[in-house]
């Protein structure tokens, strides 16, 4: 069960959590500001990235390590969160909830440059690092040590996640607030379906290979979102799912959410 501590604190313990995780880690989170979004402090480690039974495009299973502990928001980011940037006059305004209401669902029509500015904004506001998840990081958070193709294992099941044909009130027909279904062994809700999250990375075709994603381009074609979402069927919410999408891109069923860096 996750833990709220000190900032201090939960980066004084980062240097305890290296190594290999079990899929029952530990985890801390704190928020840098009232309105800030929560995260959770990640320990560096290894895991297998993508995946040789499913699609080609999602890449075959290779060995990844992240190298430096991270946090990441544990739900996607709301509409509440994103809403206050706007407010502060850091991020678009006008974004259309589709109908479906705000507060505590994620925030969704938001392009990955607006995904940015979000993050950027943080930025500014707290004095700390935050910036989109590169998929090596996105995945590493999704899978939380675990091999299987959901978190939870190989089958999507019924009601665990809202995905079309998930068996949920949402599934294929819209958003659902966040944290309305288990989190996995880090305690991050929504890893899979609900709504598909921008990441860092520039796309490339790993049909042939990893590929490098380009992650530091300021300009590709298009853009990475990872973890599927309320309206694609449940192949497209593995841990390994990946798609492309134009950057400037609204849609009603992408969303993000948010690394913040860690001193070492």
């Amino acid at each position: 069960m996750a833990r709220h501590i000190s900032l201090a604190l939960a980066l004084a313990l980062c240097g305890c959590l290296h190594g290999a995780i079990d899929g029952h880690a530990k985890t801390w989170s704190f928020r840098d500001c009232i309105d800030c979004p929560e995260v959770v402090v990640l320990p560096s480690g290894r895991f297998t990235m993508g995946a040789d039974d499913e699609r080609e495009s999602f890449g075959p299973a290779r060995d990844a390590i992240i190298t430096r502990s991270f946090a990441i928001s544990r739900t996607e980011i709301t509409f509440r969160e994103y809403d206050v940037c706007v407010q502060a006059g850091g991020c678009r305004g006008n974004i259309s909830d589709h109908g479906w209401g705000r507060g505590d669902r994620p925030v969704i029509n938001v392009s990955w440059p607006d995904a940015r500015a979000y993050a950027d904004w943080l930025s500014r506001t707290t004095k700390h690092r935050y910036r989109l998840p590169t998929e090596e990081e996105w995945e590493y958070a999704a899978r939380a040590g675990s091999p299987a193709r959901y978190f939870w294992g190989a089958e999507v099941g019924t009601g665990l996640a809202n995905c079309r044909g998930c068996g949920t009130p949402w599934s294929g027909r819209q958003s659902a607030p966040v944290a309305q279904f288990e989190p996995n062994a880090f305690g991050l809700y929504d890893m899979h379906g609900n709504v598909s999250e921008w990441v860092a990375d520039c796309w490339i075709d790993r049909s042939g290979g990893p590929g490098d994603s380009g992650g530091a381009s300021s300009d590709c074609a298009a853009r990475v979102t990872r973890g599927g979402d309320w309206y694609y069927v449940a192949a497209l919410s593995t841990s390994a799912a990946r798609k492309p999408n134009a950057p400037n891109l609204n849609s009603y069923t992408i969303g993000f959410r948010i690394v913040r860096e860690l001193s070492q």
